[in-house]
């Protein structure tokens, strides 16, 4: 496994056995009604959940729509025996998880309608192998939607990816809207719809992080709303929620 996976891994192992501070950085009601609202679902589809975590998108996509198939992968292994637990004794017989090495997609090409990705593709070592292993597991008009954080506009430097490798967590590269959009492209993909959100990410506090912020300008950190509240940092990161449909 590649050490930028494997440190990935064993950041998330780490995090979901945090329990609610985990929660705390990832969970928004409100984001996750957006996001179900704009997904294209209908009756049939088969759906992969890329980077399921604790299934945040598909245990509820799969309560809501019994009629389609959801799978969810990941590298956790731990979590998604929870996850698998969790889907028997809620009765989900749609919904399955399955583990991977984190590079090459386990599933056939044209395995699935829509593949859906939220706050994982950042930790992606090979991103363009990545898109085009989506591409590859897509049917010829399915679709393909992420949601991850982005960095500023004023941030060339990127300062964001600098703060979230602090971590060491397998965290590689955010990217930008215009990045994503070539990214897809490339793989014969074109956006057709999505929206701008926000979150405020707690990480618990080092001193590194103010040595760090001392190397780039106040305007670019300023610009994130970072501030210390006990004993952690917050620092607010614009996220982008794409959706993408294959034009082949």
């Amino acid at each position: 496994m590649d050490e930028r996976i494997r440190a990935a891994k064993q950041g998330f192992e780490q995090s979901f056995a945090s329990g609610t501070f985990y929660d705390r950085q990832t969970q928004d009601e409100q984001h996750l009604k957006r996001i179900l609202t704009l997904l294209p679902f209908r009756s049939g589809m088969r759906i992969l959940d890329l980077g399921t975590g604790t299934g945040y998108l598909a245990f509820p996509i799969a309560e809501m729509h019994p009629d389609i198939t959801v799978t969810g992968l990941d590298i956790v292994e731990k979590a998604l025996d929870l996850n698998r637990e969790k889907a028997a004794l809620e009765r989900l017989s749609n919904l399955r998880f399955v583990t991977y090495d984190g590079t090459r997609l386990p599933f056939a090409d044209g395995s699935f309608d829509l593949v859906i990705s939220r706050y994982a593709l950042h930790h992606f070592p090979d991103i363009r192998g990545s898109i085009a292993g989506i591409s590859r597991v897509l049917t010829a008009d399915g679709c393909f939607f992420l949601s991850d954080p982005a960095p500023n506009d004023g941030d060339p430097e990127r300062f964001v990816d600098a703060f979230m490798q602090m971590k060491q967590d397998g965290h590689i590269r955010f990217y930008t809207g215009a990045e994503w959009d070539r990214l897809c492209g490339e793989q014969g993909m074109e956006r057709i719809g999505g929206f701008e959100s926000r979150i405020r990410f707690p990480r618990k506090y080092r001193d590194a992080y103010d040595a760090l912020l001392k190397q780039y300008p106040d305007a670019v950190t300023e610009s994130y709303e970072i501030r210390r509240s006990g004993d952690e940092i917050l620092i607010t990161e614009k996220v982008n929620n794409l959706l993408y449909q294959k034009r082949e």
